[in-house]
């Protein structure tokens, strides 16, 4: 793997990691207070910047992986058309075309997975957000002093329930948005590992033939 897509792979594992740490449950206002330290500190926000422009590279890289691929698909149809003429000659190129459109393949869904999960990790940033106004908003709602009026106060503690009912709805509806997130996440992290054992195999049987 040459050095970029290391580089690339690396961020990978950092978006997991970020993903992760996201996700995991904390008290209201410790989620609060660091979110809103995230959103406010210029440092995080110069990191963004810089990710960014790092994120418009790798759609580069994967522009290029998806051309690369689609060329090797390309040797290797002409390569399996030439296979009863060059006979064994034949054979060992096609294991080279083979063993490159792997290489090409894994570049692809590397850069791809890389990408996908940055929008993930945008919206679930976007969406916790979201929740954590909410969640304030009912808290503010619970803790409104009555009114001077019995039918003011009734009104208002009516139209409280009701508000109180619509953003426990919208916070449930972005719990679930959440865990499907998660699900979809865990299902990358799956197909990541599946494509590198694909990659050991396939380095095995390159050197064997070799």
């Amino acid at each position: 793997m040459t050095l970029y897509y290391s580089l690339v792979f690396a961020l990978l594992v950092f978006e997991m990691a970020l993903f992760a740490s996201l996700i995991i449950p904390l008290p209201f206002t410790w989620k609060r207070g660091l979110f809103t330290f995230i959103s406010e500190n210029p440092i995080v926000a110069k990191i963004q910047y810089g990710m960014k422009i790092t994120f418009i590279f790798i759609l580069i890289l994967f522009v290029d992986s998806v051309n690369r691929v689609y060329r090797v698909q390309v040797e290797l149809a002409q390569a399996k058309q030439a296979g009863g003429v060059a006979g064994a000659v034949a054979g060992s190129e096609r294991m080279e075309v083979q063993a490159r459109k792997f290489y090409s393949q894994r570049n692809m869904y590397l850069c791809g997975f890389t990408l996908f999960l940055s929008l993930i990790l945008n919206r679930t940033y976007v969406m916790i957000l979201d929740t954590l106004r909410l969640e304030s908003e009912v808290q503010k709602l619970r803790g409104e002093a009555p009114k001077n009026s019995k039918t003011d106060a009734k009104l208002g503690e009516a139209g409280g329930i009701g508000e109180i009912a619509r953003l426990k709805k919208e916070i449930a509806q972005k719990d679930r948005d959440i865990e499907t997130l998660k699900k979809q996440s865990q299902g990358l992290a799956n197909e990541y590992n599946r494509l590198g054992d694909q990659q050991t195999v396939a380095d095995g049987s390159v050197k064997k033939d070799r």
